[in-house]
């Protein structure tokens, strides 16, 4: 997978252990996934936040040279580009390694916890 490798040799995806997902912008991965020949049949944003803003997504693609599947789910942070990211191939969670201090999550001080 060269698109996703490269996201992770940039520093453009970075692996978050205590959340076992991924700290990247949604749209880097699911082009990174359609470069690395998966091509898109679902996409779905959800709203749930009184703001109207996307609060995640989902995103799934098949290669159609190979027949595996590829998912990505997303749920957005409050005033962070990025959000966390959890990658499946096949069924597969694609996992990464630490190689170094992760960036730490930005904190939700509102009393609901967000929700609503």
């Amino acid at each position: 997978m060269n698109g996703v490798d490269q996201l992770r040799g940039h520093g453009r995806m970075t692996w978050v252990e205590a959340e076992q997902g991924w700290v990247a912008v949604p749209e880097a991965i699911v082009g990174a996934l359609a470069r690395d020949g998966f091509e898109e049949c679902k996409r779905a944003m959800t709203t749930s936040r009184r703001d109207g803003r996307p609060a995640g997504g989902v995103w799934q693609g098949i290669n159609p040279g190979t027949g595996a599947v590829a998912s990505a789910i997303w749920v957005n942070r409050l005033a962070w580009p990025q959000a966390t990211i959890f990658i499946t191939v096949d069924g597969e969670p694609l996992e990464g390694h630490v190689s170094g201090p992760a960036p730490d999550p930005p904190r939700d001080d509102r009393e609901d916890g967000g929700e609503g």
